[in-house]
């Protein structure tokens, strides 16, 4: 435990008395960012609540900087820890800057007088979140998304050792996501502030991410570095995924392959094929792919999108026996899709394969 900034030990947690998730053991460093993953519905939220004190601990401790999470007082804990939960809030006529502004109060007095530091330490989070035109608005008539922004400013106004946040992106455009996460990445490494949130976007989580936690059933069902997690085969399994893939390689999310018999050859190779592979889909038309070598690109999304993928090793010549293979798929087909793959003494028997497409007649160059 001493080499954990925050630890949960054997901890569950639920409602009522009742343990909906039990025997979590996670150690968490300072600095760190830890993302929750998990299907809607798998208790990620209720972890949060139960550790940001919203909800009782059925049963196990939390550590908190080598204390008792349950020894500190709220005043005391809210001086440490900030946090972004997805309740609306409803305030009555408070702008945003006042919304901010709370997160100065652990530090004020009774009376909760805003000193000139604590006014600069508002005006520095708004601008944090790029919210500084926000400040005179009224809170209620603003965005979902400029909310999130504001809450998060409050967050940062605490000055917290740890941040706790419950799927801070869901109502972010692209831009600001990415704004918000770096955002955090910063607080993270620059300031050694402890990032814990849960997340829906699990692209962004393997990219954020220190570690990851896999939220399933009445356990944690897995726990780890990205690379160790966002795994083909894990990941199917944690959503229960029956209908597309996740190549975690690119940290994508496919849709199923088009059903029926390929009668669509396309020759690609270099990424010039990933956009006729995705048109293809989209117009539900089966297709054969290749000549590809397993560690081109295109490889990565043909083998999930083709009915068939024909390849040949990294690095090597096309065999013989693949080119023939590869000649004898197209000439099945009914219609040739050529891109504009570059040919060299490697894969040389390529371009012998787009001379034969050309004299069947049925090539379409894209």
């Amino acid at each position: 435990m001493d080499n954990y900034y925050f630890h949960m030990d054997n901890l569950s947690v639920g409602y009522n008395r009742k343990a909906l998730i039990h025997d979590i053991c996670i150690g968490i460093k300072k600095g760190e960012i830890v993302t929750l993953i998990g299907p809607n519905g798998s208790g990620k939220s209720t972890i949060l609540k139960s550790i940001t004190r919203q909800l009782q601990i059925i049963g196990g401790k939390v550590y908190f900087d080598n204390q008792n999470l349950l020894s500190f007082t709220f005043r005391d804990l809210s001086t440490r820890m900030a946090v972004v939960l997805t309740e609306r809030m409803k305030p009555e006529l408070m702008t945003c800057h006042d919304i901010v502004a709370t997160g100065r109060y652990p530090y004020t007095g009774r009376l909760g007088i805003l000193t000139r530091e604590d006014e600069e330490k508002v005006e520095e989070a708004m601008k944090a979140v790029h919210a500084e035109a926000l400040g005179s608005r009224d809170f209620n008539n603003i965005s979902d998304g400029q909310r999130q922004r504001v809450l998060l400013a409050r967050a940062i106004c605490q000055e917290p050792d740890i941040i706790i946040l419950d799927e801070p992106t869901s109502f972010l455009d692209i831009k600001h996501k990415l704004d918000l996460l770096s955002i955090l990445r910063d607080m993270a490494k620059k300031k050694q502030i402890t990032v814990i949130m849960s997340l829906h976007e699990i692209d962004l989580a393997q990219k954020i991410a220190d570690k990851i936690i896999c939220v399933k059933g009445d356990t944690i069902s897995h726990f780890g570095k990205p690379e160790e997690i966002f795994e083909e085969n894990m990941i199917r399994e944690l959503y229960e995924i029956n209908n597309g893939f996740f190549d975690p390689l690119f940290g994508s999310i496919e849709l199923p392959k088009p059903e029926g018999e390929a009668k669509t050859f396309v020759i690609c190779g270099n990424g010039t094929g990933i956009p006729v592979f995705r048109q293809l889909q989209k117009v539900h038309t089966p297709f054969i792919a290749g000549v590809l070598y397993t560690n081109d690109v295109d490889y990565r999304l043909a083998r999930l999108l083709a009915d068939q993928v024909i390849t040949e090793k990294p690095f090597m010549e096309i065999s013989g026996e693949t080119f023939q293979k590869a000649l004898k798929a197209m000439e099945s087909c009914d219609r040739v899709i050529c891109t504009s793959v570059p040919v060299g003494s490697c894969n040389k028997r390529l371009g012998e394969l787009i001379e034969a497409a050309k004299k069947s007649r049925k090539v379409q160059f894209v």
